[in-house]
């Protein structure tokens, strides 16, 4: 189990990032690593790949590639599945699944594609195990198989994560549309403000939700594992070893770097409803850096800076959202003024264009009078968010958050408008 090609899934627009962590993870060559769209393959051992599910923030599985053949039809997949020794890694004991991707297949049903290749698995077992056969569980298998599907290859994986790795094991409270861990990752990964020997800058997310970013920022400043808190699949596979995972797990917790008492907080997290500051809280908590953290409610139009040292503000703004609750006046307030609230995502309720420019109008007029010197990311989906707010962004970084295509803006927050010109002399 040494020579094992790895694929490492990940949203696109993150390849870039991925591939640098999984190189700081497991310290192999440059040469050793293939970016590929929507996610980097990697030449490397078992033993990497436990590391690789423990620490990567970005990933969002770590498969093993089993297989990779031409095939015309569903019965090329079945001589293709039959010829791997499934044996090796996993006993008929195990339940599995097997799932199915495809681009531009020649085959007309998906479905019945991978009932071959699950048949495959099935008869392979019955000969090398004297009959007996592993159960399907398509809820929760212990053994998870994807094959992938090209005009005219195929690719047989085993997946040694389980349960996708944007589950880190500490949200258990959440809201509506919240933001996979791994995409949160990504939004700090593409700001750098975890990069080099420095001392941190002041991180803030103004429209927090149940913590998502500034969570994930604590445990990179507290250097904890993405995986700590989690069982992964591969711990029923036949070539793991369980004294060697556990000096994994033990280093990994030796290398926890937590704040001494009394030090002031560095990440901040504040959001309109108080019921998700709540909920951010007791997530933090679940996570080990509610210390790390300080959280507050109170709407974005009018929280002021959390410090005095200006830093890096990370939001996922609720675009096209109303919250009818909460907030820093309050929603009978809001009601008699006539001002929607902004910064959670439950309770969602469209709103039109107008609305929205309003918001993000306003936010940008407010952050440049009382945000001086500070660095804004936004991701959206909305491409025209810079004209809405009337900045001019410094940069924009592509993201795909699930099916939607987005951009993280980057914007330098200076006083007055970034339209503005001098005056002629």
């Amino acid at each position: 189990m040494n020579q094992l090609t790895l694929f490492l899934p990940c949203a696109a627009g993150v390849e870039d990032y991925l591939a640098a962590e999984i190189l700081r993870i497991t310290a192999l060559p440059p040469g050793c690593i293939t970016k590929q769209r929507g996610g980097v393959a990697v030449r490397t051992s078992f033993a990497q790949a436990m590391l690789l599910n423990l620490y990567s923030r970005l990933a969002q599985r770590v498969l093993v590639l089993v297989s990779y053949t031409e095939y015309r039809s569903e019965q090329d997949l079945y001589r293709a599945a039959m010829q791997v020794p499934w044996e090796y890694w996993f006993t008929p004991k195990e339940s599995i699944k097997v799932e199915i991707t495809a681009q531009h297949s020649p085959l007309t049903s998906l479905n019945f594609a991978a009932l071959k290749v699950k048949d495959a698995v099935c008869d392979r077992f019955r000969e090398t195990s004297g009959g007996v056969r592993p159960d399907v569980d398509t809820q929760w298998p212990d053994v998870r198989i994807y094959a992938h599907l090209t005009t005219d290859s195929c690719s047989l994986y085993i997946d040694t994560s389980g349960e996708p790795l944007f589950k880190r094991g500490w949200r258990e409270d959440k809201g509506d549309a919240p933001l996979k861990e791994t995409l949160a990752a990504a939004m700090i990964a593409a700001s750098g403000w975890a990069e080099g020997d420095a001392d941190l800058a002041p991180l803030y997310d103004p429209c927090c939700g149940s913590g998502t970013v500034v969570i994930e920022a604590a445990q990179i400043a507290c250097n904890i594992a993405a995986g700590s808190l989690r069982r992964f699949a591969f711990e029923k596979y036949r070539p793991f070893r369980a004294p060697e995972w556990a000096a994994m797990k033990a280093e990994a917790a030796q290398a926890v770097v937590k704040p001494e008492p009394g030090q002031a907080k560095l990440i901040y997290g504040s959001d309109v409803s108080h019921r998700m500051v709540d909920f951010a809280q007791r997530n933090a908590e679940r996570a080990g850096v509610a210390d790390v953290i300080e959280f507050r409610g109170g709407d974005a139009l009018q929280r002021m800076p959390p410090c005095e040292t200006p830093g890096v503000m990370l939001v996922n703004p609720p675009y096209g959202e109303r919250i009818e609750t909460g907030g820093f006046a309050g929603a009978g307030a809001a009601a008699r003024a006539g001002t929607p609230r902004f910064g959670a995502r439950e309770l969602p309720e469209t709103e039109s264009a107008g609305d929205d420019q309003e918001f993000f109008s306003k936010l940008a007029t407010h952050w440049k009078k009382n945000y001086s010197g500070w660095t804004a990311w936004l991701l959206t989906p909305d491409l025209k968010l810079p004209g809405k707010m009337r900045l001019k962004e410094s940069r924009r970084v592509p993201m795909w958050n699930g099916p939607l295509e987005c951009r993280l803006f980057k914007f330098e927050m200076i006083k007055g408008s970034a339209r503005e010109k001098p005056a002629a002399p």
